[in-house]
């Protein structure tokens, strides 16, 4: 069986407690403004200027959840 693949995997993954997430791109010079996602009905969101992925740990998502 193969698994479903993105077909460019994010930059970085951060797993989350909240479905609420802010991301700023990591801040300094290389980031971007401070913006704020609400994941709604799935348990990942993706970071708009930057790809980053917040994945909430215990989710459907999440690549440490036992199967």
């Amino acid at each position: 069986m193969s698994t479903k693949r993105d077909v460019f995997d994010p930059p970085e993954v951060v797993m989350v407690k909240s479905h609420k997430v802010s991301c700023n791109g990591g801040g300094g010079a290389l980031g971007h403004p401070r913006v704020w996602y609400e994941m709604g009905d799935e348990d990942f969101v993706e970071c708009k200027y930057c790809d980053r992925r917040f994945v909430l740990i215990g989710g459907k998502d999440d690549p440490g959840r036992g199967r």
